[in-house]
Order: structure tokens, then sequence, then C-alpha cells
């Protein structure tokens, strides 16, 4: 068990060495998606982001309880936006019962889970399976006076919270500042001041999804569902909350105050937001028609998009940039991706066909030690909040180690067993394990690599005998099959199917 984990806490603004509450074991919460439509090119990156986290809990461990919930019900107030209903806006846009778009998108968001190969939590409560829990959560709030009933709806009263808690404490958001500019929207005649949110919401007549409850017929506010259920599968106070660093306000904010009052305590210890991924560097938003789903991004049907881009290039592309950093997104970036990621396949499949043998003679003491630096420094970057990048460096860095081992260029005692075996370890553990990369591979593909680099022996062959006609036939003919062979620095040859 390692105790040298650190993540930067939103909560603190800085790197803290992580310690669960209870040793051995870690509880994370993290926002899961709003199932009224197709998960895009932005839904990826966190999803992501928390599998590795998860995956490298896992790797340290720890017992991990993984809770995602997946929002199928509740009144949406965000920044700057008309409050709503995306889920009711949803089926009546499709022409669908509320459940049926449900049960829709939330088949497509696994789906795509799957697809990116990340893990499947411990626990995935939706908020239609806890109205009760819910209900319960907002009774005792209102006993405590930090909420009030209108016309059938209940808000919780941020500026009495405000007297004794603060409110902003993770987003930095200044309570007087947010009374003077929050807009005019529906529904501010209800509530005493304007930055109140919805806990309830009272049903219109014409509305499909609602519960009975203390205050009439309604449906539960956007922020209380995510209290209410983290508390009741992670207890009062928990490890680890994750999201976007959208949700840090309001949603995160709210979630927090709400479960304070209700519990006498800050909900999670660390916070853990991942930034934005921007499009040719502009914020996505439908003004801008740059909103990529994922079944558009791995088809290359958008407007924007010159091809489609498989799973792993995605999740390659999202973990080449640190979590907390903007990642910006482009046709030329993910070829490059595409084109990184085949460099270290061939290296990882390379890898798996060696194995140590010795002929006794001289070590390189300094490759040795290289190597074994490169291999270490991955747990390192691990433990420095989750620096994927500096991973994918490294391997990057043992890659030409590996292909010039095969090549012959390094002959395999210039380096000990010791360090060929962490070199193979290194690579299951981070490429595979942690990073939660796989092969995307078609049927047949291990015969094909094994013709291609028959083909590549003959053309070094030819080469050796200054027989370039020959070496150029090879070269060009399956250049007009799409296949390109390129010839590395360190004189191997690799080759990419385009």
């Amino acid at each position: 068990m390692s105790e040298q984990l650190k993540l930067h806490n939103t909560l603190s603004r800085q790197k803290e060495l992580f310690t669960p509450l209870y040793p051995g074991h870690v509880g994370m919460y993290v926002c899961g998606p709003t199932v009224s439509g197709e998960s895009h090119m932005g839904h990826a990156r966190p999803f992501i982001t928390f599998d590795v986290l998860f995956r490298y809990l896992l790797h340290l461990g720890y017992k991990v309880r993984y809770v995602r919930n997946i929002t199928d019900a509740g009144h949406f107030e965000e920044e700057g936006r008309a409050a709503e209903d995306k889920i009711a806006k949803g089926a009546l846009l499709e022409k669908l019962e509320p459940m049926e778009l449900v049960q829709k998108y939330t088949n497509l968001y696994h789906w795509a889970m799957e697809q990116f190969n990340n893990l499947k939590p411990s626990i995935e409560p939706t908020a239609t399976g806890h109205i009760v829990e819910q209900i319960e959560m907002i009774k005792k709030i209102m006993a405590d006076g930090y909420a009030y009933e209108a016309n059938g709806s209940v808000y919780f009263d941020v500026k009495k919270y405000s007297e004794n808690h603060h409110y902003g404490i993770l987003s930095g958001r200044v309570i007087e500042d947010q009374l003077e500019t929050t807009r005019e929207l529906d529904n501010q005649d209800e509530k005493k001041n304007k930055v109140d949110f919805a806990l309830w919401k009272k049903a219109p007549p014409e509305h499909l999804m609602r519960w009975p409850s203390p205050w009439g017929e309604g449906f539960p506010g956007w922020h209380i569902e995510c209290s209410a259920m983290s508390s009741k599968y992670l207890g009062k106070q928990f490890d680890i909350h994750g999201g976007g660093m959208d949700l840090q306000f309001p949603h995160h904010e709210c979630e927090i105050a709400q479960s304070e009052v209700a519990h006498g305590e800050m909900m999670a210890r660390y916070w853990i937001h991942n930034n934005m991924i921007t499009i040719n560097g502009k914020k996505m938003g439908k003004s801008y028609g740059n909103v990529i789903r994922l079944t558009e991004l791995f088809a290359g049907t958008h407007p924007l998009l010159e091809k489609g881009y498989s799973p792993m290039t995605i999740r390659f592309f999202i973990l080449q940039t640190h979590y907390r950093s903007t990642l910006d997104f482009s046709n030329d970036a993910l070829k490059a991706a595409e084109k990184g990621l085949a460099r270290l396949w061939y290296a990882y499949e390379v890898l798996q066909k060696l194995s140590y043998s010795s002929n006794g003679a001289g070590l390189n003491e300094e490759l040795d030690k290289q190597v074994q630096e490169w291999c270490r420094d991955c747990a390192a970057a691990m433990n420095d909040d989750l620096s994927t990048a500096k991973v994918l460096a490294n391997l990057f860095e043992l890659a030409p180690v590996i292909n010039s081992l095969r090549g012959g260029q390094v002959k395999m005692h210039e380096i000990s067993q010791e360090t060929f075996d962490l070199l193979k370890v290194t690579w299951q553990t981070y490429l595979i394990d942690i990073l939660g990369l796989q092969p995307e591979k078609p049927e047949d593909s291990d015969k094909l690599d094994g013709v291609l680099q028959l083909l590549i022996d003959i053309r070094r062959e030819a080469k050796g005998k200054k027989d370039f006609a020959t070496s150029d036939k090879i070269r060009n003919q399956l250049l007009s099959i799409g296949i390109q062979l390129k010839d590395e620095k360190d004189g191997t040859v690799t080759y990419a199917i385009e």
C-alpha cells in the first residue's frame, strides 16, 4: 500500500497527500451523465479521468467503492441559464415516454463506456430510484431552518446558510457578488433570494415525471440527488468527490451546502475536478456547432471531422494531457495521437515476444540504469496527481530500446535480467492495467503482422546488399495498398496501416 499518492484538492487549492478515512478503503463518488441525450466529446474526459483514478487506487491495493450516478430526473439550475427539466424536454422533442428516453441514452452511455474500456463502477444509482431519500433529506434541511416552501416548491436559503457557513468555499464565489449579479430567470419571484436553489419543484399539470411529497406532487431539484445518494452508499463523509470543472459551481457548491446542513460536516475530503475540452481553441457549445457526439466521433460523421477516430485513440489523446489542463481537440492532434498510440502498441507487442537470454557479455550499466529509471518514474508520475502524460512520455522513451532489442542494435546482455523483467511488468502495469488502453486489432492481425515482418526482413537484407530496387519495390507496393513503412532512428522499421 503506497502512502505517497498526492492529489490536487480543489477545496484547498493545492496538492495533498492522499490519506483515506479508513485505512485500506476508499469511497469515491463521481457525478455521472444526465441521460437526456447522447454523450459527447466533453463527457468522455471526466469518465476516462476517474476511471484511471479508480484503476490506480486498485493498483495501490485499496478496496474501492466507486459510486457514479445516473441523473434520470431533476430540475436543472445551471449558471446563467433558465432552469429546466432536461429529461422531460428531451422526451417531448423525441416523442418518447421519459423513462423510454432515459433507457435509450443510458444504454448508449454504457456502450460508450465499454468502447473506452472503462471499468464499471461499484454502484450506479439513479435519481428516480432514490426519491424517498431525497425527500427525507429535504425534510431535515427544512426542519433545521435552511429551506422554505413556496407554492409547492422547496428552496434552499443560501443567504441564511451564508450567515454561519462558507457558501463559496469550493468555487471561491462571493455570496455578496452573487446576490448582486445573478440574472433574473423564471420562478425568481418565488424565492427569498435570487441565489436560492430548488430542492423540490412543484409539477405543473402537463409534467409527466412527478412524485408525491409533503409539499404536493413534484420532482427533485438537481443538486439534492448527489447529496442523498453519496451519503446513502458512502456515508456522511467520504474520501473523494469528482467531476468536471464546470460542476464546481453551482452543482458541487450546492451539494456541500445542503449536505453540511443535513449531516453537520463536509461531505468529501478531496474534491477532484478535470478541466475542459475545447475544439480548435473554442469552448464546446451548440451555438458554435462544435458539439461532437461520441458516435459521430467514432464514425467521423461530424462536419468538423476529417475521419473517424477509434475509442482507444480518444482515450490515449485525453491521457496525453494532465487532467487539470485544458485539452484542445483538432484533427491534427487526434491523428498525431493515433500515430503515437500505434508506436506504443508496436513496442508492446514486440516486448511480449522477447525473452531474456544473455551470453555473459558485459552489461551496459548506463543503459541498464536509464531503463530502470524510466520504468520506476512511472509510479512517481502517477503519485504526482495522476500525471498520465509523464507516464506516456516514459513509455515513449522506452519504446526505441525495446525495438532495438528486437532489431539487435541493443544486445540483450546490455541490460540485466532484473531490468528486462521490470520493463515487461512496467508496460503491462501502466499501459494496460492503469491507463486502461487495449489493442484494437482486426481478426487475423497476427498473421498480417507475420507477413509484414517477413517483408521488412527481406527489404532489410536487400538494403544490406545495396539492392535498392528490391527495397524500394517492397516499400512502394506496400504503400500503394495503404501500408506505410517507416525507418526509425534506432534502425528498426515500423509500419502503419492507413
